[in-house]
C-alpha cells in the first residue's frame, strides 16, 4: 500500500485490540513496526492518536499510512517466531479451564506465561488461543490481560459480540477483580486504601511505572489483612478499583510492603530471609484469585474463582496461612 487510508472497523470487529486489527487486516506489518507508527501519530483511530492495546468500536475510521506491500513483509527475527503449540501444551491450557459456555472462557493463567508476545517473547498466551477454540467458528479472543509472572483468573470472548460485551464491562467498571498477595512486613493499619496515581517512565532497565501525583493517571487500591506472620510477611486482600499497568505491585511497595518476589519495585526486601534455612520461593506472589463480571447473554453475575498457584501455596504453608480464611478477609474487604 502506497497511500494513506481511511479504513472503518467492521461490525464484527468491535471490541478488538487495534494491534489485533492490524494483523489480521495487514499481516505483513511487524509489531515493531507498528509501535513505530503509533508512537509517530501516523496511526489515528478517529483522528486521534492511539495504542496497541486501544479497544476499536465498529464504526470508527482508522487512518492507515502507507505500509509495505505484501511481497515485502518485514522479517520477525528468530527468537519472536511464532510456532505451533504441541499436543501437550493444548492439553496442558484446556485442563486450565475454569469455566466454559457459548460466550466466554475464565482459564486460570500459570505464572511465568506471557499474555502476549513481546520482544524476544517466543512463548505466549495469545499464540496457543487456537488450542481453546473447542469447535468454536471464531478463534477465542482476549478482554483483559494479566501480567506475565501474575496467575489466576483470565478471561477470553468466543466470539466478537462477546468480546464487545465483556471489554464494555470492564470499561464501566462493573466487574469485580480480587487479588491474592503475599507481601514484606506487615500493614500499620489492617485495612485501607491506596490513592495513588500512576505514570510509566523509561530508562536503561526498560519501562517502569511509579507515583506521579502531577501528571499520572488515577490509580485506586483498596487492601484488607489476612493474615500476618510475625512481623516479617503478610498476606492482602487487595481490590482495584482502577486497572493501571504493574498497580497493585506498585501500590503495594509505596505502601511500604511490596510483593513478595518483586524485585523490580521491592527490590532486596520483596524476597525473605529465614534463620531456620527456610527456601522460600522467588517467583512473584500475586495471584488473580478471584473475577466478577455480568454475563453478557443476560446481565447474571459471573463469579469464578482459581486455586493458588503451587509456589504461593508453599509460601502459605510455610508462613502458617491457611487458604480457606481467605472468604471472610475478602467479606470485610466488601463492607
Amino acid at each position: 500500500m502506497t497511500a494513506v487510508q481511511s479504513v472503518t472497523v467492521a461490525e464484527a470487529e468491535g471490541g478488538q485490540r487495534l494491534d489485533r486489527w492490524f494483523k489480521q487486516r495487514f499481516p505483513g506489518l511487524g509489531h515493531g513496526r507498528l509501535e513505530k507508527l503509533l508512537r509517530t501519530g501516523q496511526i489515528r483511530v478517529d483522528g486521534h492518536r492511539a495504542k496497541s492495546g486501544t479497544r476499536l468500536e465498529a464504526g470508527q475510521q482508522v487512518r492507515v499510512p502507507p505500509l509495505p506491500p505484501p511481497g515485502g513483509q518485514e522479517k520477525r527475527p528468530p527468537s519472536a517466531a511464532r510456532e505451533a503449540p504441541s499436543a501437550d501444551e493444548r492439553a496442558a491450557l484446556r485442563e486450565r479451564v475454569l469455566y466454559r459456555d457459548d460466550w466466554l472462557i475464565a482459564l486460570d493463567k500459570p505464572a511465568g506465561l506471557a499474555v502476549q508476545g513481546g520482544s524476544g517473547q517466543r512463548r505466549h498466551l495469545d499464540a496457543l488461543l487456537d488450542a481453546l477454540r473447542f469447535d468454536a467458528a471464531e478463534r477465542p479472543r482476549l478482554v483483559h490481560r494479566l501480567d506475565k509472572d501474575t496467575s489466576g483468573v483470565l478471561l477470553l470472548a468466543r466470539s466478537a459480540a462477546a468480546a464487545r460485551e465483556l471489554t464494555a464491562a470492564f470499561k464501566r467498571k462493573s466487574t469485580r477483580k480480587l487479588y491474592w498477595a503475599a507481601v514484606a512486613g506487615v500493614p500499620r493499619k489492617p485495612r485501607g486504601r491506596i490513592d495513588l496515581p500512576l505514570g510509566k517512565r523509561s530508562g536503561r532497565d526498560g519501562e517502569k511505572v511509579e507515583p506521579a501525583a502531577d501528571e499520572g493517571k488515577p490509580a485506586l487500591t483498596l487492601f484488607q489483612l489476612a493474615a500476618r506472620h510475625g512481623r516479617e510477611a503478610s498476606w492482602l486482600m487487595l481490590r482495584p478499583v482502577t486497572g493501571r499497568t504493574h498497580q497493585l505491585r506498585v501500590h503495594c511497595a509505596a505502601l511500604g510492603h511490596p510483593i513478595l518476589g518483586d524485585g523490580k519495585y521491592g527490590g532486596r526486601r520483596a524476597f525473605l530471609t529465614d534463620p531456620q534455612g527456610r527456601q522460600f520461593p522467588k517467583q512473584l506472589h500475586l495471584h488473580a484469585r478471584e473475577i466478577a463480571i455480568p454475563h453478557p447473554a443476560d446481565g447474571t453475575t459471573l463469579r469464578v474463582t482459581a486455586p493458588l498457584p503451587p509456589h504461593m501455596a508453599a509460601t502459605w504453608s510455610l508462613l502458617g496461612f491457611d487458604p480457606e480464611a481467605g472468604e471472610a478477609a475478602a467479606a470485610a474487604l466488601e463492607e
